[in-house]
């Protein structure tokens, strides 16, 4: 079951924020409503996403607008550079150690450092020491400060000494086995349709927008937990049949193919919400 929030801040993320950043909530019903979600669905979610300050409502009469508040503009920007401009640099064989000694009575900051350290691709060696290729320093500072637990988290930088493979370090730290299932999964599902909406496109004009609108909906709402899931490791870390660029490389084909037609259907719902 798709997760009602997430489905909102996919269309924010991919459509409403390019278009003024508002929507009426009527409007928010009718394209979600494509997607399965019913009309109390949409306003229990609207209605839980702002008493969290996710969102910003105005009213017209008796209407209701929604926007983005500043920590979901940031949060739908630093997502949307995860997902179309991955940084991917060289790496210094370097490795980047995170520790730290938390209090029992700040065990809440505790465990969202520890969710922090996986959003940021790190992997744990044990349940307080967390280890990255890349180098996380300045991240990990913002973090722990927001925390306020910056005086009991270190970050040093390190080189691999011994004695285990370091390919067997990275299977240890990091589940490579499950994400490289969740790769699979995804390319067995899309590449057919991939390969069949390729020739349905062909004749442009008998395509309907509403599916072409749902179809990259899903499409992205899927991928878009990959950038969060893959730690991004150097090449030479990886197994040799990785399937991050074959996903990737099937997710911008498609995601690119349904754009047009995906826009003509919201752009229309758009225009009928504003009569």
């Amino acid at each position: 079951m798709l997760d009602s929030q997430g489905m909102i801040f996919t269309l924010y993320g991919d459509y409403i924020r390019y278009r003024g950043g508002e929507i009426w909530t009527g409007s928010l019903i009718k394209l979600l409503k494509h997607l399965g979600m019913s009309e109390q669905a949409v306003r229990s979610a609207l209605s839980r996403m702002w008493k969290k300050g996710w969102l910003q409502r105005r009213r017209v009469g008796r209407k209701s607008y929604y926007s983005l508040t500043s920590k979901s503009q940031q949060l739908l920007a630093d997502g949307a550079q995860r997902i179309f401009e991955p940084e991917n640099g060289e790496w210094s064989r370097d490795w980047y150690v995170v520790t730290y000694n938390i209090p029992e009575e700040k065990r809440h900051q505790r465990n969202k450092l520890r969710r922090q350290l996986t959003w940021m691709g790190c992997g744990a060696f044990n349940t307080a020491l967390w280890i990255s290729p890349w180098d996380i320093t300045s991240s990990v500072l913002e973090v722990s400060r927001h925390l306020g637990i910056d005086e009991h988290v270190q970050v040093f930088r390190a080189e691999h000494l011994g004695f285990a493979d370091v390919k067997e370090l990275v299977a240890r730290c990091w589940d490579l086995d499950r994400i490289s299932g969740q790769y699979a999964a995804f390319i067995e599902k899309y590449q057919p349709m991939l390969t069949r909406d390729r020739e349905r496109l062909s004749d442009w004009a008998s395509v309907d927008p509403a599916m072409c609108f749902t179809r990259r909906f899903m499409l992205l709402h899927e991928y878009r937990e990959f950038p969060f899931v893959d730690p991004r490791l150097p090449p030479e870390l990886l197994p040799s049949d990785w399937l991050s660029g074959q996903a990737t490389d099937l997710f911008k084909e498609y995601y690119a193919l349904l754009t047009a037609k995906a826009n003509q259907f919201v752009d229309s719902v758009f225009e009928t919400a504003q009569d």
